[in-house]
């Protein structure tokens, strides 16, 4: 990974962090780049249970993509300058939202345009109380992208989304955990702290049936009532099927702690 990136993993926790503090965590080529490949690896690592995707400094989560290098770009009349679409964004989204483990986005600061579609791209966020969000796409005569015009209506709803698409503006931090674009909201200086202690409870739990949960919700958002229960019912063979399940009634039987295997 470039030093841009940072990509840990321990204890079956993945920490990815982007690490360009001094420019607001913006997102150059790359950046781009070892994002994409950080995620896809810890999609792909049976030994990763659960994700954190968190920034460096205390500024910002993430300001997207890095306007100066596409300033640059775009004066040198390069004709790939918007394929970062595909070659970047797209499989870093994808990644995040598809693979079968919980990813939980410590949002230390802003997120602006693909920083706030990264953020929405994971499945739970804890979001610093100095923190605030802009789709800021607008802003700069361009669409969304990052993903963003596919979760911000499914948090928000689909005619509050189009008001903050088509009318940028920061979201503050308390309006966020309103909307419920942050489901927990925490003083900054304890941001990376409890954003790595909800990750870590969620890499130490039931991951069988946790991926089941990502999926299910993924499917119901876009299917039947009768093709969900389906779904649900295949989901659920899958969990009680799984050695997890039988430690769980074990430890309540019990009245023990269980402790996961992650199968």
């Amino acid at each position: 990974m470039a030093d841009t990136v940072l990509y840990e993993v321990s204890d079956g926790l993945a920490t990815i962090t982007i690490n360009r503090p001094e420019a607001m965590n913006a997102l150059n080529i790359a950046t781009k780049v070892a994002l994409r490949d950080a995620v896809q690896a810890a999609a792909g690592d049976d030994a990763v249970r659960a994700v954190l995707l968190t920034s460096a400094g205390d500024r910002a989560f993430c300001v997207g993509q890095d306007l100066k290098e596409h300033i640059g770009l775009l004066a040198d009349g390069s004709t790939s300058v918007m394929s970062t679409v595909k070659e970047h964004y797209n499989p870093v989204v994808r990644a995040l939202t598809e693979m079968p483990k919980p990813v939980v986005a410590g949002v230390n600061g802003v997120a602006a345009g693909a920083g706030f579609g990264l953020a929405l791209a994971a499945d739970y966020r804890v979001v610093a109380d100095t923190a605030g969000f802009n789709t800021s796409f607008a802003g700069v005569a361009l669409t969304a992208d990052s993903g963003i015009s596919w979760t911000l209506p499914r948090v928000v709803g689909p005619g509050r989304a189009a008001d903050l698409l088509l009318f940028p503006r920061t979201i503050k931090a308390q309006e966020a955990y309103e909307l419920g674009i942050a489901n927990r909201l925490v003083p900054a200086g304890e941001l990376h702290a409890e954003a790595e202690k909800v990750a870590r409870a969620l890499a130490e739990g039931p991951t069988v049936a946790y991926a089941a949960i990502k999926e299910s919700v993924a499917y119901g958002f876009s299917h039947s009532l009768a093709e969900t229960l389906e779904k649900e019912d295949e989901l659920q063979t899958r969990a009680g099927a799984s050695e997890d399940h039988a430690i769980a009634v074990r430890a309540f039987v019990n009245k023990e702690q269980p402790k996961y295997l992650g199968r």
